[in-house]
């Protein structure tokens, strides 16, 4: 909206519209992993609860457990289905549109100047939902906890990018 309707901006972005889409993601962002809490605390532990991991995330978690964890991993892949592919196809079909607004751009400094601020957001998306549907859109037994470098890339290098 903001780039490709500069000045409709507070018009379609109002106070109550922005008010809706936080508290749609906060929402969301609280009821995600309900079921996956919902069916972890039914799993059982037969060895070390030491987690082999820099972050207490859900692939470790199901790597000690001796307990079936097919249910859980099936849920994870739906969800990431439905979740990290909806939001990807939502985020890339808004910048097709800020594309197309760019091409429109009569300068080629305006363009230029437009492309490198697109061009550094884009990079973050891509390896954002790249790592994400890496890491959690594989099979839990061929994850090694040693060589796991997406969670590297979207806990920490994404936030410092």
């Amino acid at each position: 909206v903001a780039i490709c309707y500069p000045l409709h901006y507070a018009l379609r972005m109002s106070l109550k519209h922005c008010a809706k889409i936080i508290v749609g993601v906060w929402v969301a962002g609280f009821l995600a992993p309900v079921i996956h809490t919902v069916l972890m605390t039914n799993l059982s532990f037969c060895s070390s609860n030491h987690i082999n991991h820099f972050l207490c995330d859900l692939t470790p978690v199901l790597k000690i457990s001796c307990s079936d964890t097919s249910l859980i991993e099936m849920i994870t892949y739906i969800d990431g289905v439905i979740v990290a592919f909806s939001t990807f196809t939502i985020t890339s079909v808004s910048y097709v549109f800020i594309l197309f607004k760019i091409l429109k751009i009569h300068s080629s400094q305006g363009k230029k100047k437009a492309l490198s601020t697109c061009t550094s957001h884009l990079t973050c998306v891509i390896i954002f939902y790249g790592s994400i549907i890496c890491l959690y859109m594989r099979p839990t037994k061929s994850i090694s906890p040693n060589q796991d470098v997406f969670a590297l890339l979207y806990a920490v290098l994404v936030p410092m990018l």
